[in-house]
């Protein structure tokens, strides 16, 4: 039995999960005296726990970029600038996907390594369109018009038309949180749930309960959608073999004229416990899973999406994927980094609510401004506090 244990824990799917267990079995191989156990979650299970309690029982931990807020107020898990080579790190600043090693530097610290990388892009199954002799969509009129004739699935979650939200408030000009009062002011607010509501008035209501996942799984499972124009890429469904049927993916429609949607930055980071009894082997295995050289082949060949940028520009993880990573590159490169102060993740759990609420059921716009700015200046209060 080995004499260093260490547990992890991450969320629950193919590609949350295979490659950290995969990689895990390998290191146990080149390290006997070290065995690393990985616990599944869902991603609600990830915002009804804190992280911060987590890591009194895991030494290793998958977590989204605003929490590192709250990482640097409570001081609960290491930082890793402390702990990694400069050398290292300035890899991982070189190699960066978008935005995603510097959304997990809060206050001076780096809090996480971008083991993951996401970011809404459009996905569609070439073969219908091939099929009925269409054309991809690839401007916002286009999107429209598709969605009109019932071939447009797109995730309608809560949290999913939050993320939406911000992007369409780029697309009209505004960023979001430029203000401690407000997310947005109220014009550009508005003109954001007119623009929302003319899409999602036109896709199936079934919609508003379903997550990027969900979405991907009805599209290779039916022939009834043909185009998802903004749902948080998974690789998984564009490698042979993985669903019933083949999902292309590539880059967001033009809002105007060579303007092209800005969508919110995801995946995920790779933290370590402060409370690890085993700290020291917890790091070293966080920087090697998260090395160029593995992320650009082991990582990405067990499942994974990759935040090292080595693998978005190689020629056997694209070719593994039908071209996901270099088709989507673009978008991961201009997307939208989410606040992450801490008490962010209070307002980005609720106030998802009163969008989902409004463009289900209707109601006053104005309402849902009220109730999102409330939300916000609440947690600017509490992080302040």
């Amino acid at each position: 039995m080995a004499t260093i244990q260490l547990k992890g824990i991450t969320w629950g799917h193919s590609r949350g999960y295979t490659p950290l267990g995969a990689f895990s079995q390998r290191f146990s191989e080149l390290h006997p005296d070290v065995e690393i156990t990985w616990k599944q979650r869902t991603l609600q299970e990830f915002a009804d726990f804190p992280i911060e309690k987590l890591t009194e029982r895991y030494d290793l931990l998958i977590i989204d970029h605003p929490w590192v807020g709250c990482a640097d107020a409570t001081r609960c898990v290491l930082p890793l600038d402390e702990h990694l080579s400069e050398a290292y790190l300035d890899d991982q600043a070189q190699n960066s996907v978008g935005n995603s090693h510097r959304s997990y530097q809060y206050g001076g610290h780096q809090w996480g390594l971008a083991i993951d990388a996401a970011t809404p892009v459009a996905s569609y199954r070439a073969d219908l369109f091939e099929q009925h002799q269409a054309e991809v969509p690839t401007t916002w009129d286009a999107l429209l018009e598709l969605a009109s004739r019932g071939n447009v699935a797109v995730p309608a979650i809560p949290i999913d038309l939050l993320m939406n939200f911000y992007m369409f408030c780029l697309a009209h000009g505004k960023t979001p949180f430029s203000s401690e009062e407000e997310v947005i002011d109220a014009e550009t607010g508005l003109q954001v749930l007119d623009t929302m509501g003319d899409l999602y008035g036109r896709v199936d209501k079934t919609f508003f309960s379903r997550n990027p996942i969900a979405v991907a799984e009805v599209m290779t499972r039916t022939d009834d959608y043909w185009y998802c124009p903004f749902a948080y890429g998974y690789s998984n469904y564009s490698r042979t073999g993985y669903a019933a049927q083949l999902l292309t993916y590539g880059d967001l429609v033009d809002f105007r004229p060579g303007e092209k949607l800005r969508s919110t930055l995801g995946g995920t980071g790779l933290a370590v416990s402060a409370f690890s009894a085993h700290p020291e082997w917890a790091v070293r295995f966080a920087e090697a899973i998260v090395s160029g050289p593995c992320q650009s082949t082991f990582y990405v060949e067990h499942g994974g999406q990759p935040g090292h940028r080595a693998a978005w520009t190689s020629e056997s993880a694209n070719q593994l994927t039908h071209q996901f990573f270099r088709s989507t590159l673009p978008a991961l490169d201009r997307a939208f980094t989410r606040p992450r102060y801490n008490g962010y993740l209070h307002f980005q759990d609720h106030a998802g609510d009163p969008l989902h609420r409004y463009l289900k059921e209707g109601g006053s716009p104005e309402r849902v401004l009220q109730e999102i700015n409330q939300l916000y200046r609440e947690s600017r209060k509490n992080a302040k506090a």
